[in-house]
């Protein structure tokens, strides 16, 4: 008898499971694609691109200190390579086959503190500076410890683990003390042979000749001659000194002379161009307007005929120093009452003088006076080239004033 319906699909569903378990026993991966065929492992430094389904499982190679896989499966991909924390040195580098292996301890000059039991990142040790040294030196754990040299010991270099050094008690017979010991160097010796040190006994300190070097007979010389440290030989390079104060003097003595010479030819055209206006004064007709918004008219002929002191002046040039004090007194006065911009600095500025010398006179407190006083002092300061001058910036009333008598002069 047969069995139909339901018992004959349970009966084909008990014949198959036991073949399917008995395969997935034999394959490796323990996993079966759709169609039955067992799936492959992608070996070491592989891993798993598309994983097994209803095809087989397809590998992919691992990049070099990228990803890495280390271990044969059929599902896992390459992982990343792991990255060492921050001052942790690299133990074995990451290939395709294993990850990176870092150091179990922190670089050089880096301790690793535990905190709350747990260890946390690596940090750089304390350097000790000169004159300090290590009493607990950097270790992967705990972090230096400096202090500084007593005395006796030294520290020349920046450590973190070197600690001070006991420092050289004393120098040899044969050698000379330089500088004694200091917490930042050690006692410094010399040999008492240089030549630098050495001197025969009767030479006079202050010269120093050059010596040849000395011979194993001189070397064992009597024990009485005495060696002991002299300072070096002078520098004959300061005797250059001289020479370039030599050199600036006669640069400054030519400036000098430049300057002079400017100056006395600056003067001499001033004295002709003073002398050319004075002729141009003296020619003009009478009558004449000089060129002034006063509406002022001076007549230099009746002037010069009517004051003999004028008539002087023909023959020889009168020197406005020469002049009454107070026919100066007026003079000042009427150029420090000018309204119309035509005052004292108008005057010196045709005079010759500069803007900085102008601005001097202006701080004092008669400064017409200190003008007329310093320009009376320059060679040709006559009352014909003032004059001039004053008809030049369109002052006729100081020409009359100036040209006028003492007893009756006038301003118009």
């Amino acid at each position: 008898m047969q069995p139909t319906g339901a018992p004959l699909c349970l009966l084909l569903l008990c014949q198959l499971f036991p073949g399917k378990v008995s395969a997935r026993q034999g394959c490796k991966s323990g996993r079966l694609t759709s169609l039955g065929g067992c799936c492959d492992l992608c070996p070491q430094g592989y891993g798993v691109a598309v994983p097994c389904g209803s095809s087989n499982t397809e590998c992919e190679p691992c990049r070099e200190n990228g990803t890495f896989s280390s271990i044969s499966s059929a599902t896992e991909p390459c992982q990343p390579c792991s990255r060492c924390p921050e001052h942790v040195p690299v133990a074995e580098v990451c290939t395709p086959t294993h990850d990176t292996v870092c150091a179990p301890q922190c670089a050089p000059g880096h301790y690793l503190p535990a905190e709350n039991g747990s260890s946390s990142q690596c940090l750089p040790c304390q350097v000790c500076g000169q004159g300090y040294g290590a009493v607990t030196p950097c270790r992967p754990t705990d972090n230096t410890v400096c202090q500084k040299c007593p005395e006796g010991f030294y520290s020349e270099e920046k450590s973190y683990a070197a600690p001070c050094l006991p420092c050289r008690l004393e120098c040899n017979e044969d050698e000379v003390m330089i500088r004694a010991c200091s917490p930042v160097s050690d006692t410094l010796c010399m040999d008492r042979e240089l030549q630098i040190l050495k001197r025969t006994e009767g030479d006079p300190r202050k010269d120093h000749p050059k010596k040849p070097p000395l011979s194993e007979s001189e070397g064992s010389a009597s024990p009485n001659n005495s060696s002991e440290f002299l300072p070096p030989l002078p520098d004959n390079s300061k005797n250059i000194i001289p020479v370039y104060c030599s050199i600036l003097a006669a640069v400054v003595v030519g400036l000098l002379a430049y300057v002079a010479f400017k100056c006395w030819n600056t003067c001499k055209q001033k004295k002709q161009l003073a002398k050319a206006r004075a002729g141009e004064l003296g020619a003009s007709p009478e009558g004449e307007k000089l060129h002034s918004d006063s509406g002022v008219f001076l007549d230099t002929h009746s002037l010069q005929e009517h004051h003999p002191l004028n008539k002087a002046h023909k023959a020889e040039p009168r020197l406005y120093s020469a002049l009454p004090p107070p026919k100066q007194e007026e003079v000042e006065q009427l150029l420090e009452s000018s309204s119309h911009g035509k005052d004292w600095r108008c005057l010196a500025s045709q005079l010759g003088y500069e803007e900085e010398a102008i601005d001097t006179f202006g701080r004092g407190e008669a400064p017409a006076h200190t003008l007329l006083s310093d320009w009376s002092a320059k060679e040709g300061a006559t009352l014909e080239a003032l004059c001039a001058a004053l008809a030049s910036i369109e002052r006729p009333d100081v020409v009359e004033n100036l040209t006028g008598p003492t007893e009756a002069s006038s301003v118009v």
